[in-house]
């Protein structure tokens, strides 16, 4: 009986051995087949773009190619994409620092600063989230053309300066920080302004890490706004809508390999930067769910 009970226990100890070994290895090729996926297409259009174009039409499918060379990219220097680029990154840097900045005020204003309405104050904010962006587009190129701001960096930048995103994220994180901290700092005789800056401002890194990827990512990719806003001069132009208009004028004769590597002088950048800082923006997003 004692050896039939022995065997019995062995027999599940090596079952539930095999079953530990066997779950990782089908959970870690789930996993890779599911990445494969993802990263294919990005693959392709790498690959694609050094490769020649009569190579590209006799076969658009193949991955690989007997022949590479970097012709697209020497040839995008002739179509002003080095305009194109140094706009976007002019405007999403611009946008980015000021939009993080003027969010960081306003969020630790509206969580521990109390004045009549600010609740209110808030949830309209939040509310003006709710509205498409797409809805905006007409009464947005109305007031830029009174003004004044019509093919201009002004009317690029100005009406992105702050987003109803930046000011709630930063405004639910400021929440989360002890209120001790800041009691502290006014004991020893700090102003509101310099327990923002030195005590509540630096313990803000994944936040602002967060809201400045967010902030960056939008304005990078951003091709509705300036379609609206660039109406003549084409020295203006950014990446995304230069790309959808460099393809419009291609024609029939589209050079795959010319519009894949714009592409990648487009994806790389926030490749790169979500690939490095990652971390900072799990964790900063995470504080948009914190509660009061």
């Amino acid at each position: 009986m004692t050896a039939a009970t022995n065997a019995t226990t062995a027999a599940k100890a090596d079952s539930g051995g095999l079953k530990r070994r066997i779950v990782p290895i089908v959970s870690y090729g789930i996993l890779f087949l599911l990445a494969a996926m993802f990263l294919y297409p990005f693959l392709y259009a790498v690959l694609t773009s050094f490769k020649p174009l009569p190579i590209i039409a006799a076969d658009p499918s193949k991955l690989l190619s007997p022949e590479w060379t970097a012709d697209a990219y020497r040839q995008l220097r002739g179509i002003g994409v080095t305009r194109w680029a140094f706009n976007s990154a002019f405007i999403a840097v611009t946008v980015t620092l000021v939009t993080v900045a003027f969010a960081s005020l306003a969020g630790f204003a509206l969580a521990r600063i109390r004045f009549s309405g600010s609740r209110v104050l808030l949830n309209g904010i939040i509310g003006t989230m709710m509205v498409p962006g797409i809805v905006l587009l007409i009464p947005m190129f109305l007031v830029l053309k009174v003004l004044g701001l019509v093919d201009t960096y002004g009317g690029l930048i100005l009406p992105k300066l702050v987003t109803a995103y930046g000011i709630f994220l930063m405004t639910q994180f400021f929440k989360s920080v002890p209120v001790e901290l800041e009691e502290a700092a006014r004991i020893d005789g700090a102003s509101i302004f310099q327990t923002y800056y030195r005590i509540v401002l630096p313990l803000a890194q994944a936040a602002l890490i967060a809201l400045t990827i967010a902030t960056f990512q939008g304005s990078w990719n951003e091709f509705q706004h300036p379609l609206i806003v660039i109406t003549v001069n084409q020295d203006l132009y950014t990446l995304p809508l230069g790309l959808a208009l460099l393809r419009g004028n291609m024609g029939q004769n589209l050079q795959w390999n010319v519009l894949m590597a714009a592409s990648m002088l487009t994806t790389l950048p926030m490749a790169l930067i979500f690939l490095f800082l990652q971390r900072y923006f799990i964790q900063g997003v995470s504080y948009g769910g914190v509660k009061e």
